[in-house]
């Protein structure tokens, strides 16, 4: 069974929330996201999502944008990330999920980016700029490797599109709760309890909000209306400011364990 799809069937065994960390591959190198992925699945983070460093990533507010200069800076490829994932695969079974933009897809060749990725050790695929109007061909080969395929609801989708997009997707359904790009926010939307349920609705998979998520107060909020929270921004901030540190992975790991127990106690 895909990596996602148990843990999310095991998180509802156990009456859990999920936790769901974002970190740019290749910031501040390949070798620290491995150590980072590794040490998130000690401390019971349920999913990884690794950005792969693209030159334009438009759905990213500045931190972000930076962790992807980052990674491009330290030589990070498409190639290099799977190998990384390889790596990864050896010491954990932590599922993981790139998130990723068409361009990097489309210049690798469909079909063998989702085999290699399927074989490396990827559970899923978030294409941010592909719609699932135009996903036809992309979701049959993703179903053919046995990948899930991740598609993100806004505020702003309307209800016949929400139907749409959950009937697509697999493994779980991101709920961006703001407008515009990812970024840390001072507070969470007041309206993530009703569109969750709008979503819900439509779909029994799991919902995933993210977009603002910062500290521990705001996803134990966020968690009450949500299968799983995914913190992104705040996360890749620890890491730009601990990135030339000996001491990067313990620091970033404490901080993301203070919003897993949130999440999780």
């Amino acid at each position: 069974m895909n990596r996602i799809i148990e843990r999310f069937a095991r998180l509802q065994e156990q009456g859990q929330k999920g936790f769901v960390v974002y970190v740019g591959a290749g910031d501040p190198n390949l070798d620290a996201t491995r150590q980072l992925a590794l040490a998130f699945d000690g401390i019971g983070v349920d999913v990884l999502e690794l950005g792969v460093p693209f030159s334009d990533p438009l759905a990213d507010g500045l931190v972000n944008q930076l962790a992807a200069q980052r990674g491009l800076e330290s030589g990070t490829t498409p190639v290099k990330v799977l190998e990384t994932v390889r790596a990864i695969r050896q010491e954990s079974q932590i599922p993981i999920v790139f998130y990723i933009y068409f361009n990097l897809l489309h210049r690798y060749g469909f079909q063998k980016f989702i085999t290699e990725a399927a074989r490396a050790g990827v559970d899923g695929l978030l294409v941010l700029d592909l719609p699932p109007e135009e996903s036809e061909n992309y979701e049959a080969m993703m179903r053919a490797a046995g990948l899930c395929v991740i598609y993100l609801v806004a505020p702003t989708t309307p209800e016949e599109r929400i139907e749409l997009i959950v009937k697509r997707a697999t493994g779980f359904i991101y709920y961006v709760s703001r407008e515009g790009v990812t970024g840390m926010q001072t507070k969470v939307s007041d309206t993530i309890g009703q569109m969750t349920a709008r979503i819900r609705a439509h779909t029994q998979l799991p919902i995933a909000v993210g977009f603002g998520i910062s500290n521990p107060e705001q996803a134990r909020a966020v968690a009450a209306d949500a299968q799983a929270i995914v913190v992104g921004s705040a996360i890749v901030h620890q890491i730009a400011q601990h990135g030339a540190h000996k001491e990067l992975v313990p620091r970033v790991t404490a901080f993301v364990k203070s919003l897993v127990d949130a999440v999780k106690k």
